[in-house]
């Protein structure tokens, strides 16, 4: 039960005493605090988080949903909460009941599609039994093998527009990409793969998508996952396969207990968890690159001499810069905890804010400065804990192609438009740019694909 919000603290900073007018010194009210979630936020939330971890690091507010949460920014306190086995993944400890049946926590019509025993769900042991299951589709070894797939897609993708002189990155190369990745992984038919692109889309324009999109988009790829798997299971025997869905069939019929439920979750979370982020990683990264001339100039250098321990490093400031998850997924306390100097009551709601976090001065030196050379770089994009991105590793991989062939093969790529009318995506988790218009000279001629 969620405590009564006149207990909560006041933000750091306040109380009588203030010097001057301009609100300095010990003693002194804190700065008013910034407007969250509305256009010019989404457009830019550095600066507020700036003013959250300064002055409210662990802040109880109402999200846009009407859901209160605490938004945890700092540093230390955000990668404490992502390791606590206290904040549970499971909505059933929400304090505010329904609230996940509404829509209001977690991946929209997920409930209603019977798709809610994945990951980003459970906790051990269920957890540690899937995340066993599904990890030996990304061993480094499996990861690597898949490599000249992804570059046969990025090559077909910039063969796609490389001839117009200009094209949107995001629908016509971000997107694209990780879904057709995803979907070879898993083994979904080449023939089928245009209509996980069509509710994939849907699910990705979130709150500009038509009233009841997105839960129609999620069932009917539950059907559709539903049939594959009775497909492939029928056909195993004739014919054996190395996908990953066929490989979640192998486990549940030799004793690992996967239901076909199970299975459908699985695979619908990689798909969804699998795409968004790197369509935001590919989009944000080639944007940064864009707009910071001299570190562009370094990675160019890096491409052509194809040092790819330095491109990977590169991958690695750009998912700290302007990473792919704003916000972690949901977590609920099961018990009161103390958080950043805040009590936390049982079934109150977390939210781990990974975009602020890693731009904590506390962690990393000059955090708003993109330094593709940073070598100290624990950032948090992709987690921390149980929890940490499954998917790291190929998503790493596809941005790092992406990128170098982007970069290699569009030698003058550059902004098809002024920075100030470029809009970002609205939503709680994701961080990522709706359009990335750019121009380039069409020298398809030049630079033949390889694939």
């Amino acid at each position: 039960m969620a405590s009564d919000p006149s207990d909560r603290s006041s933000p750091a900073g306040s109380g009588p005493g203030c010097p001057d007018a301009a609100g300095s010194g010990p003693g002194c009210p804190a700065p008013p605090p910034p407007e969250l979630f509305g256009w010019e936020f989404a457009s830019d939330p550095y600066p507020a988080y700036a003013w959250l971890r300064e002055h409210a690091p662990v802040r109880w507010t109402e999200l846009p949903s009407g859901v209160e949460a605490w938004l945890v920014t700092r540093y230390e306190d955000a990668r404490q909460a992502l390791a606590d086995q206290r904040l549970s993944k499971n909505p059933q400890h929400h304090g505010e009941r329904g609230a996940h049946g509404k829509g209001k926590v977690g991946i929209p019509g997920e409930r209603k599609a019977n798709l809610m025993t994945h990951l980003l769900n459970i906790d051990p042991p269920d957890h540690t039994r899937l995340r066993r299951l599904v990890s030996r589709a990304f061993t480094p070894r499996r990861v690597a093998e898949f490599e000249p797939r992804v570059r046969e897609l990025t090559d077909q993708l910039i063969d796609g527009f490389q001839g117009r002189g200009e094209a949107d990155l995001i629908h016509e190369f971000a997107f694209p990409l990780p879904i057709y990745a995803i979907c070879d992984l898993l083994g979904v038919p080449p023939e089928d793969q245009d209509d996980f692109r069509d509710w994939a889309g849907m699910m990705l324009r979130h709150g500009s998508a038509p009233r009841g999109g997105v839960g129609r988009a999620v069932k009917k790829m539950r059907g559709y996952l539903g049939e594959l798997i009775h497909r492939k299971r029928l056909s195993l025997e004739r014919e054996p396969a190395d996908d990953l869905i066929s490989g979640l069939i192998r486990a549940s019929d030799h004793g690992e207990h996967l239901t076909e439920n199970e299975a459908a979750a699985m695979a619908f979370i990689l798909l969804f968890a699998g795409f968004e982020t790197t369509v935001n990683l590919i989009g944000n990264g080639t944007y940064a690159l864009l707009r910071h001339p001299g570190q562009r100039a370094t990675f160019e250098r890096a491409v052509r001499a194809d040092d790819t321990a330095w491109l990977d490093t590169a991958v690695e400031e750009l998912l700290r810069y302007d990473g792919p998850v704003e916000v972690a997924t949901w977590r609920f306390a099961t018990e009161p905890l103390t958080l950043g100097g805040q009590r936390v009551a049982a079934g109150e709601p977390v939210l781990v804010v990974l975009a602020a976090a890693d731009r904590d001065p506390a962690k990393f030196a000059a955090p708003e400065v993109l330094d593709l050379t940073r070598a100290e770089n624990q950032h948090l994009g992709y987690g921390h804990g149980i929890h940490y991105c499954l998917g790291a590793p190929l998503a790493r991989l596809e941005a790092r192609t992406a990128l170098t062939a982007l970069l290699r093969r569009l030698p003058d790529l550059r902004l098809g438009t002024d920075p100030d009318e470029l809009r970002w995506r609205g939503g709680l988790i994701m961080r990522g740019l709706r359009t990335l218009p750019v121009e380039f000279s069409p020298n398809a001629d030049d630079a033949p694909s390889t694939a």
